[in-house]
Parts: structure tokens; sequence; C-alpha cells
């Protein structure tokens, strides 16, 4: 039970980058950017991905530390970690201009 209590938090990040993305998309298209809000539905799947993984080895995931394996590091904590940072790269280039000095 608790293994899908804990998805609630992914799953909302997952939902608040796909719904980044389709703002940007609007955004974008209405001032001829490029379509790097692409990058907001890839970091979304990278986030979902980690954590569908981590609810189907639930058991894996109550070992150890020292038993667990770089392969599972690398897909649970570093896809969310890959994806957070491509959605912050994502966020910055389209919407930087709110925080650019006017006069």
């Amino acid at each position: 039970m608790s293994a899908w209590v804990g998805l609630a938090g992914p799953l909302s990040v997952c939902l608040a980058l796909v719904l980044l993305g389709l703002l940007s998309r609007r955004f974008g298209r209405a001032t001829g950017t490029g379509p790097y809000y692409l990058g907001f539905y890839v970091a979304a799947l990278l986030i979902g991905f980690s954590a569908v993984f981590r609810v189907a080895n639930h058991d894996a995931a109550s070992a150890l530390p020292a038993e667990q394996s770089w392969e599972w590091l690398l897909i649970v904590d570093g896809l969310p970690a890959i994806g957070v940072t491509l959605a912050l790269a994502v966020a910055w280039r389209y919407w930087s201009w709110l925080l650019a000095e006017r006069n």
C-alpha cells in the first residue's frame, strides 16, 4: 500500500511538467520559439518511468542501500534528477523573460 501512496509525489510532478509543456507550446507558437517544450515531456517521461519502476520493484526498495546495485540507483534516483534538470533548463529557456529587467 505504501508503494502506491509513494506514487503521488512523482506523478504530481509529471502532471505539472506536462502542463508546463502545454503552456510552453502555446507560448512558443505565439513567439515563434523552437520546439524546446518537448523537453518538458521528456522530463515527465523520465520521472514517470522511475516512479513506475520503483513500484514494480517494491521488494528491492526495502533492501539496504549497500545491497542495491548502481543500476537501481541510476533508475530510481538518477532519472528523476536528470528529468528535473532538463525541465529547469527548458523552463529557463522559455520563461526567463519574466525575470528580465525592464526600464
